[in-house]
């Protein structure tokens, strides 16, 4: 199976046009053979806290009919897209969610970042489940951005049978994941990981691409490059 890692710099506060850019990225990648594509943390919105807690607006359902676009593009291209966004929660706040649409087009399922940061703490709502979908006989899991600095899931993961391990990012060019965290995750559980990150600038700071994955290794497998709007496409399993 080929996981595609996607990058982009998204329009703060537009979600129609994150939407549109999202399914593009989703149906170039399927041309190239993806079977998933994974996209960035809060890639519907940009990575924007203090704009999101103070527009509601921006706050986004499970059926909401603004991401009608991602939804067709999975149908049309036949793959699964990870999507990250502020996504209501039952206690009324959103989480930093990553919705899981398989390939027709359907909710597979969601998974709220469980460790906000900062200024997160003061906008969303930490999320208490572990995330999991099953595509073409493959287990995945899903984790987002400062998550992954906390092993347990990746051990969770491990054991609960997943071998992909999926993280949608924001990680300025100070971030040291790339060395310390994500191959570390590979190599201590046997998983591949593969890493979708913001590119341009934002709350975060300048964020700096290099999305794509690990090996169960820990050695790199694939890498979309800095800034570069795009993906990369990792085999995996």
């Amino acid at each position: 199976m080929i996981v595609a890692a996607a990058q982009f710099a998204p329009v703060a506060g537009d979600v129609e046009a994150n939407v549109l850019t999202v399914a593009g990225l989703i149906r170039g990648a399927a041309a190239e053979g993806a079977r998933v594509v994974v996209l960035p943390e809060l890639a519907l919105t940009g990575y924007e806290p203090a704009l999101i807690g103070a527009t509601p607006a921006l706050h986004l359902a499970e059926d909401d009919p603004r991401l009608d676009p991602v939804r067709e593009a999975c149908r049309a291209a036949g793959v699964a897209a990870v999507v990250n966004g502020p996504v209501r929660t039952a206690g009324g706040l959103p989480g930093i969610t990553s919705l899981v649409f398989g390939p027709d087009g359907e909710l597979l399922t969601r998974y709220d970042k469980a460790h906000l940061h900062g200024i997160e703490n003061e906008v969303f709502a930490p999320g208490t489940a572990d995330g999991r979908f099953t595509l073409d006989g493959v287990r995945f899991a899903l984790a987002t951005c400062y998550d992954n600095r906390f092993p347990d899931i990746a051990e969770r993961a491990a054991a609960d049978g997943c071998t992909v391990y999926l993280a949608s990012s924001a990680l300025d060019a100070e971030n040291d994941s790339f060395e310390k965290v994500y191959p570390v995750r590979a190599r201590d559980f046997g998983l591949f990981v593969v890493l979708a990150n913001l590119v341009g600038t934002c709350e975060a700071g300048p964020c700096v691409g290099l999305s794509g994955g690990w090996g169960p290794d820990g050695e790199r497998v694939a890498d979309a490059g800095p800034e570069r709007a795009g993906f990369a496409l990792a085999e995996v399993g």
